[in-house]
């Protein structure tokens, strides 16, 4: 058991040390020589850090521009009352939901090297953080499981999702990479498969958003980190100017984050660091693919004949790096309305998490706009926002409201919201 802990811990629990085996083990299958492995290897990993420290950086942009936001339309999360917790969570359940994690990813494995579904999932953050949730699902449904039964529940769960779910896009993969090299294994893929389906319907496809026609003045557009530095320095810019003629604490707490700058020029500078982490993540996407994918056939020939492998949502955001920020506008302009819609029906405060809005209704933005166009990104970032809006509710009030309710309001996504209740619906039908 110390053994298992240890793997899921530092093997699974650290994502580039995980894939950078993958990348050796693909190597060495394929008799590659030691200069090659070993560069292969290294510039694996270290385009996967580069793509981590790009999502940092956007992280850190977000965390300013989230609390901005919050200020400008007066929101506050109410209590959640008594619960848990994610420290007490982990003290009860930790060691099954790391066994379970480890176990659902054998049997991913198993499933592709037996069935017609060749995806081995390699998202390891979002296994965690997916295993985790689900197990506070099954908690909250079941009462007190004993340790055998949650784990083996949640690890034949687990190992099925993980390997369905690259299925389930990879339609919509190929038409976007053009191949069929890569499949996507993240948490987005529920809103990825309905922003397709919605640009499939409404969307128009002739009007892709990497091929907008402008006039010779505006050409700068055409760059992808242009257009992104713009588009959120107009969200950074409207929101600053909006605190600084506000006097409450919140905003005060915001100005007084700036420093000796001025708060609107420090809100100016953390669009242009967000611009940067996109920038660094599409570098560190293709550093790390082209090492990954020719490493991966390794595996694909000696281990799983046929499998690809299932990464992170940032994968397809080199492919349509405009239709990223349609995605996240769609999301942003929906978050705005269902914080006034869910406040005055349900009595809720959505607590709009920008980093979950972003990555996935970026990841739905390239989705959509592969079958709709503009019109299909932005469409498929309004769907994002809806189900992360009505989930984030649903997950907090009922699925998790005695266990780990603070942590569905800052690491549950789309694929969690909807799957919780099933999975609760499942607990309480077996246990």
């Amino acid at each position: 058991m110390d053994i298992i802990i240890w793997i899921a811990t530092n093997v699974f629990g650290e994502a580039a040390i995980l894939l950078g085996f993958i990348v050796l083990l693909g190597l060495v299958l394929q008799k590659k020589s030691a200069s090659q492995t070993v560069s292969g290897t290294f510039k694996a990993i270290i385009g996967f850090l580069i793509i981590s420290a790009g999502s940092g950086v956007i992280v850190n942009a977000l965390t300013v521009f989230e609390p901005l936001w919050k200020e400008v339309f007066n929101l506050s999360a109410e209590p959640l009352g008594e619960f848990m917790g994610q420290e007490g969570f982990n003290a009860k359940y930790g060691s099954a939901v790391t066994l379970a994690m480890t176990l659902g990813f054998v049997i991913n494995v198993i499933l592709a090297r037996f069935t017609k579904l060749k995806y081995i999932y390699l998202t390891g953050h979002m296994m965690f953080w997916t295993t985790t949730i689900f197990a506070g699902v099954v908690v909250q449904a079941a009462g007190d499981i004993s340790f055998s039964k949650l784990v083996i529940f949640l690890s034949i769960f687990m190992g099925l999702y993980w390997t369905i779910q690259p299925a389930l896009t990879q339609p919509f993969m190929r038409k976007i990479t053009g191949n069929d090299n890569i499949a996507l294994g993240h948490t987005s893929a529920s809103v990825a498969l309905l922003g397709a389906l919605a640009g499939k319907v409404l969307g128009n496809k002739d009007n892709d958003s990497e091929k907008i026609k402008l006039p010779k003045g505006l050409e700068f557009l055409r760059d992808s980190n242009v257009i992104t530095a713009l588009t959120m320095g107009l969200l950074f810019l409207v929101g600053a100017i909006i605190i600084s003629f506000k006097d409450t604490p919140g905003a005060q707490e915001l100005i007084a984050a700036a420093g000796d700058k001025n708060f609107i020029i420090y809100a100016i500078i953390q669009s242009f660091t967000f611009a940067a982490g996109i920038a660094v993540v599409l570098l560190g996407v293709r550093m790390f693919i082209g090492e990954m994918v020719p490493a991966f056939k390794g595996i694909a020939t000696k281990i799983v004949p046929g499998a690809k492998p299932a990464l992170d949502s940032p994968i397809v955001f080199p492919y349509a790096p405009n239709a990223v920020i349609l995605g996240f506008l769609g999301a942003f302009v929906g978050a705005l309305i269902w914080l006034v819609v869910l406040g005055n029906t349900v009595g809720y405060v959505f607590v709009p998490t920008m980093i979950v809005l972003f990555f996935h209704a970026a990841t739905a933005g390239v989705f959509g706009n592969a079958t709709g166009g503009v019109r299909g990104a932005l469409m498929a970032g309004f769907i994002t926002s809806t189900v992360v809006a009505w989930g984030q509710f649903i997950m907090v009030k009922m699925l998790l409201s005695d266990t780990i309710p603070d942590t569905a309001m800052w690491a549950a996504d789309s694929d969690m919201f909807l799957l919780g209740p099933i999975i609760r619906f499942l607990s309480q039908l077996f246990f």
